[in-house]
């Protein structure tokens, strides 16, 4: 149905694995308040939205993030949240399980590098095809029916993350993309949508990577006044923790608010959108 104001909202993975539930596999803390929230603001403004689109983290068991694409020497898996370098890989400390993709993931691993934003981190499974944990967060999901039903339109569902040789935390566009697999490529009718909008919010999980990079994404391949229409609803997304001695991912969350904030998007809460 048609709107005066094209005002969209984008919902990054809010699938049941980072949920912060016992049996999720890698919850974020604090996900489920963020969806009931997002849940809440679409019911209460839903009539003003254009359109809603949710992005879905998508993987299978063997998977260059997951466990079981590597083993060391004695044949045993990595442990999740285990980095594994270039270096590692060249060195045979990790190494997939297929000799045959060693040259592959040794590539692959050396792009990371060279870009300078990630290595290869080991997950635990999660999101997996066709699992309870791929599913979108329960009350979120009775809240995206509600307003199909209502404003007799459909979600705009956008899967990422399917190929099995590179990571996929941004929706619009692989870490390195596979010349061969156009799903890993940059989503240009995704982005033709999101030009179209008047205004355009942001939610999801988690905000330390794939909303952190879908949003970066976005702001890298629109103009500087496009980046303007954007509002990153604060309160309706966290970051993954900091594991161990690994990379303080709150703080590196914290920095790119207002890196994009420099930018021209708005910081805003939930409860102050579209009011």
């Amino acid at each position: 149905m048609k709107k005066n104001l094209k005002a969209h909202l984008v919902i990054i993975d809010p699938q049941k694995d980072f949920m912060d539930d016992k049996d999720s596999t890698l919850p974020v803390p604090g996900a489920n308040a963020d969806m009931k929230r997002v849940a809440a603001l679409i019911d209460r403004v839903g009539y003003k939205l254009a359109d809603i689109h949710v992005t879905l983290d998508s993987h299978r068991i063997i998977d260059i993030g997951h466990p079981g694409m590597w083993r060391n020497e004695n044949g045993d898996y990595p442990s999740p949240f285990t980095l594994v370098t270039a270096d590692d890989v060249k060195n045979k400390i990790w190494t997939p399980r297929n000799p045959a993709f060693r040259t592959r993931v040794l590539d692959y691993a050396r792009q990371l590098e060279i870009n300078g934003k990630y290595q290869i981190m080991v997950w635990p499974e999660h999101c997996l095809i066709g699992s309870p944990g791929h599913a979108v967060q329960k009350e979120l999901f009775e809240a995206l029916k509600r307003w199909e039903k209502k404003e007799f339109a459909n979600v705009n569902f956008c899967v990422k993350g399917t190929n099995t040789f590179t990571e996929h935390y941004g929706a619009l566009l692989a870490e390195v993309p596979d010349p061969n697999d156009p799903a890993t490529q940059l989503n240009t009718s995704f982005l033709d949508m999101l030009n179209d909008a008047d205004i355009v919010a942001v939610a999801g999980e988690a905000l330390s990577h794939c909303v952190k990079e879908t949003v970066t994404q976005i702001a890298d391949n629109i103009s500087p006044e496009q980046v303007k229409k954007f509002y990153i609803l604060t309160d309706c997304t966290s970051p993954v923790p900091q594991i161990g001695n690994g990379p303080d991912f709150p703080a590196i969350a914290a920095d790119w608010l207002v890196q994009m904030e420099k930018r021209g998007m708005k910081l805003i809460t939930s409860k102050d959108f579209l009011v």
